[in-house]
């Protein structure tokens, strides 16, 4: 087998930091020391309606109790440059974050001046506030308003930005249900000549009606088949379904299609308890992961 034959080995040893999501309104943290270790990176949502200080509270709380910070900032929420600037003040100085994760936002028009990322990145405000790495969102599966060409231009002007400012510039994936959508976005990436660092999101186990609810939500769409067959597969909605089939297709794809792969995000729609443990016992080694995946594909072929 050639190198790059080779299944992805390097995957399994991001798994155990993988970052993990919590909510804006801080009552998560508690349960995130029972289930994550410290140190771990934790992203914290901005939904439509919240306040950014909900957001920096949050962020200090999980500082306090030994975790690295990544609020969420949803520049279209942001009602004036002022605003914005007061949010990475405190950001900075209340929580010493210096990673954020930068995302439109859920809402059609802008607040305020910010109507894109890339508005944030000219204002000049992430470096004023030694911010020394930024994350932005990808869509394996396309975005419902975005083109994929605009979605290349957006990365490559965040990559040149990177580079420019002299900022880690990463792109965090939304979550899929198989892993094929995630190895071809990535080799049109590459195509490109996006050579920017790509962390993997996986939905954290649920059941398949929960995962459907957030699959519908976030615009999921040629991967749901994947998830429909979850259903047919248990005959019930209530099993929980976790990202297993996901992380053993890229684990076992040519090294080469995975190398910017550099970490894993959880969305832990089950609830944080499910998301660590399933990180905790997921089992790390590939091989043996694909050859009990056929082994139980050919049990549900041959009952």
């Amino acid at each position: 087998m050639t190198i790059a034959a080779r299944p992805s080995d390097h995957l399994a040893k991001l798994l155990p930091a993988a970052s993990v999501e919590i909510s804006s309104r801080g009552h998560q943290v508690a349960e995130l020391r029972d289930h994550f270790a410290e140190g771990t990176d934790v992203t914290i949502t901005f939904l439509p309606g919240d306040h950014y200080r909900h957001n920096v509270e949050t962020a200090a709380a999980l500082r306090r109790a030994g975790y690295n910070p990544v609020p969420h900032i949803a520049t279209r929420e942001m009602a004036s440059r002022e605003a914005l600037d007061d949010f990475l003040a405190r950001a900075r100085g209340e929580a010493d974050v210096s990673r954020i994760l930068l995302i439109a936002g859920d809402v059609v028009a802008a607040k305020g001046p910010f109507k894109s990322t890339r508005d944030v990145a000219a204002s000049g405000l992430l470096e004023a506030h030694g911010m020394a790495s930024v994350s932005v969102a990808g869509h394996p599966e396309g975005h419902p308003y975005l083109e994929l060409a605009d979605a290349l231009d957006g990365l490559k002007a965040w990559r040149d930005w990177g580079r420019q400012m002299g900022t880690r510039v990463d792109v965090v994936t939304q979550f899929c249900f198989e892993s094929a959508p995630i190895l071809q976005w990535i080799g049109v990436l590459d195509k490109a000549g996006v050579d920017l660092p790509i962390i993997v999101g996986l939905a954290g186990p649920a059941t398949t009606a929960t995962l459907t609810k957030f699959a519908l939500r976030c615009g999921i769409g040629n991967s749901m088949r994947a998830l429909r067959a979850q259903i047919g597969r248990f005959s019930r909605l209530l099993t929980d379904t976790g990202p297993d089939e996901v992380v053993r297709g890229l684990r076992s794809a040519p090294a080469a299609a995975t190398a910017a792969i550099t970490g894993f995000h959880l969305f832990p729609f089950g609830g944080l308890r499910k998301a660590g443990n399933w990180l905790h016992e997921y089992d790390r080694d590939p091989l043996q992961s694909v050859e009990r995946a056929a082994a139980a594909q050919a049990g549900l072929q041959n009952p």
